[in-house]
C-alpha cells in the first residue's frame, strides 16, 4: 500500500501568477514589446510607456481602484525624495516622478533596467536616478532567478528560488551586484530618503537590515509588500519585518488593505497585502 503523506496546507507553495497574468505577459512580450503607447488607466494614465497592455481599456470589473492604488493617489509626495526599491518597468517610478522632487530607483534585472530606462526617457523625466543593482543586508553579488515571462518576479530569496527551479518552465538566472541602502546613500552622496518603497520578492527584510543607519537617522516613511513561498513562510516573514520595524522605533505600522494597526501580536492580519509606516 502506498504511504499517504499529509502535507500541511500552510506549507503548500503559492501560485503567484494566474493563467491570465501569464497570457498577458506572453502577448505583451511577443506581440507588442516594442510598441510605445499612452497609458489609458491606472496610476500613470496619460503617460507614455513600453511593456504591458495598458493601452487596452479596463473592463467593468477592473474600473474600481484597489486599496493599493487608492493609497498611492492619496499620498502627498510633493517636494519629497522617494526611493523605489524593486522598480521593474517603472510604473511606480513614473508615478513617483510625476509628484515627488526626486526618485532613486533600484532594479538589478538587466532586461527590466532597459525597459525602465526607456519609460523614463519616453516621458522626459529628469528627476529619476536608476541604480542598476540589488539591495540587501550586505554588499556583494548574488544570483537573481526568475521565470522567463515574469522577470518582475525575480528573487534572491532561497525558498522562492527553490520553487522557481521546480517549475515546468526552466527559470532564467542572472548574476547581479548587491549593495545596501546605507552604503549606497553614503558612498554615492545620495539625498536622504523621505519615503522608501520596497518590493523585492521576499528579500524585504534583508533590505531593511542594510538600511539600519538610514532608518535611524532619517526615519523615512516605508511601504513594503509582503512575500513568501508558502503561508507559513509569509507569516514568518511578516512577523520578522514587524519585529524589526518595532525595534527600529516605528510606532505606527499600518496594513494598507484593512487600515489595521499592526503590532508583533497581530502580524497574521498583514500576511496578504502591504505595510505602511508613516514618517
Amino acid at each position: 500500500m502506498r504511504e499517504v503523506v499529509d502535507v500541511d496546507q500552510e506549507d503548500q507553495p503559492f501560485h503567484h501568477y494566474s493563467l491570465k497574468h501569464r497570457a498577458v505577459a506572453w502577448i505583451s512580450q511577443n506581440l507588442f514589446d516594442h510598441v510605445t503607447y499612452t497609458v489609458r488607466h491606472g496610476l500613470v494614465q496619460g503617460m507614455k510607456r513600453k511593456g504591458g497592455l495598458g493601452w487596452i481599456p479596463r473592463s467593468f470589473s477592473e474600473k474600481f481602484e484597489t486599496k493599493e492604488e487608492a493609497f498611492w493617489r492619496g499620498l502627498d509626495l510633493k517636494g519629497k525624495v522617494v526611493y523605489d526599491v524593486g522598480a521593474f518597468h517603472g510604473i511606480l517610478t513614473l508615478f513617483f516622478a510625476s509628484r515627488a522632487a526626486r526618485v532613486i530607483s533600484y532594479e538589478p534585472n538587466s532586461r527590466n533596467q532597459a525597459r525602465l530606462g526607456e519609460n523614463i526617457r519616453l516621458n522626459g523625466l529628469k528627476n529619476v536616478l536608476v541604480r542598476p543593482m540589488g539591495i540587501g543586508s550586505a554588499p556583494g553579488s548574488g544570483t537573481l532567478v526568475f521565470a522567463p515571462l515574469m522577470s518582475g518576479g525575480g528573487s534572491l530569496e532561497e525558498k522562492t528560488v527553490e520553487q522557481l527551479k521546480k517549475s515546468r518552465v526552466a527559470p532564467v538566472s542572472e548574476e547581479i551586484r548587491i549593495t545596501t541602502l546605507d552604503q549606497d546613500i553614503e558612498g554615492q552622496s545620495l539625498p536622504r530618503p523621505d519615503f522608501i518603497k520596497i518590493d523585492i520578492e521576499g528579500w524585504e527584510i534583508e533590505a531593511l537590515r542594510g538600511a539600519g543607519k538610514t532608518l535611524a537617522a532619517h526615519k523615512p516613511a516605508l511601504f513594503l509588500e509582503m512575500h513568501g513561498e508558502t503561508m507559513r513562510e509569509k507569516k514568518r516573514k511578516v512577523s520578522e519585518i514587524v519585529n524589526f520595524l518595532t525595534e527600529a522605533n516605528y510606532e505606527q505600522i499600518v496594513h494598507v488593505e484593512t487600515g489595521t494597526a499592526i503590532t508583533p501580536a497581530n502580524t497574521v492580519i498583514a500576511v496578504e497585502g502591504h505595510l505602511y509606516c508613516p514618517r
